[in-house]
């Protein structure tokens, strides 16, 4: 169930996959990067294949349910180019939430995590989707269609902001001026996608990184700390159930731990590396130890004093939490990097 527009977008927009990719991937070669690795392309490959094929098999409810909703519609924008501006601007805003919470609590992130596994970073991680994420994703559409927008713009205005959001995947492009402050740009994704303490969990935009600054969850690339990919503890098993389940395996373990029902309900609702007994931390918490984004007017030597008398605690089983940071001489063994 693919409309007319999208199945046009996929023509136009594969070409310049082709081309942009292809150019990545022998810049990266002739210069002896290493940005690509085979292993890495067919897993993203592999997650967007299975993502495609988990939103071809439930778009015929969402887009039913959108088309629902949308008989109830509370107003009607008749104004062609304002309609589609408000559109792109509503969707925009509605994916920082879908994203924001995929990143905040455990059972979404279990979804998301697939995109952030990879220690690589280039064009083809755009790609390597959050493969179950078509099962909830239109539930944050809902208002829109309810503010009088049909469900086959919005299906088609998701597909559209896609290719924005593939293109950023990039460690070629750096800095681009003033485009920084209103639009998500590679810099902005770069922080993203790391795994230091400093950028955990931070610009969740899509194409604006207006709602990462109105919303406390912007960050800069800094210099003095270089982007480290992938995952706090990187997985070792790359069976193809392990890329989308490993950790659906962790909450189940943390799940069985004895306790309370609330704290069963926390394990699943609460931020990735919340635990009970403080086994593990959350970003957030690690931050705060850390001394990173506290306002205070210790110098630096202060802020290192304080990592150094409180070290991280063991971390494993959280899912993107990081262990050792630029800002910190702290070391913690337990959470190399795989």
């Amino acid at each position: 169930m693919i409309g007319f527009r999208e199945s046009l977008l996929l023509m136009l927009s594969t070409p310049l996959y082709v081309l942009i990719i292809g150019a990545e991937m022998l810049l990266s070669y002739y210069q002896h990067r290493s940005y690509y690795s085979v292993k890495g392309i067919l897993q993203n490959c592999y997650l967007t294949v299975l993502n495609m094929s988990v939103d071809l098999l439930v778009r015929g409810f969402y887009v039913g349910v959108l088309v629902w909703v949308y008989q109830y519609r509370l107003t009607e924008i008749t104004m062609p180019w304002l309609y589609w501006l408000t559109l792109l601007i509503l969707e925009d805003f509605a994916f920082y939430w879908l994203h924001r919470v995929d990143h905040f609590c455990r059972l979404f992130w279990a979804v998301h995590v697939t995109h952030h596994s990879s220690e690589e970073f280039n064009l083809t991680v755009g790609f390597r989707s959050s493969v179950l994420q078509p099962v909830y994703r239109f539930i944050y559409f809902i208002p829109i269609a309810l503010l009088g927008f049909r469900a086959e713009d919005i299906v088609f205005m998701y597909s559209a902001t896609q290719i924005y959001g593939i293109i950023v995947h990039t460690q070629y492009v750096k800095r681009l001026g003033f485009l920084e402050w209103f639009l998500v740009t590679p810099s902005h994704h770069r922080v993203h996608h790391a795994s230091n303490v400093r950028y955990l969990d931070r610009n969740m935009g899509m194409m604006l990184i207006i709602w990462d600054r109105l919303f406390g969850t912007f960050a800069e690339e800094e210099p003095t700390d270089p982007v480290r990919y992938g995952l706090t503890t990187n997985i070792t098993d790359h069976s193809p159930a392990n890329l989308v389940f490993h950790e659906w395996k962790k909450l189940v373990d943390d799940l069985r731990i004895p306790g309370p029902f609330g704290q069963k309900i926390k394990y699943l609702l609460a931020p990735p590396g919340w635990s009970h007994d403080g086994h593990s931390l959350t970003a957030d918490e690690m931050r705060q130890q850390l001394g990173i984004g506290i306002e205070t007017d210790a110098s630096d030597a202060d802020l290192q004093v304080i990592g150094e008398l409180q070290p991280i605690q063991d971390l494993s089983g959280v899912g993107k939490l990081q262990s050792t940071s630029a800002e910190s001489p702290v070391s913690h063994p337990d959470r190399r990097s795989v």
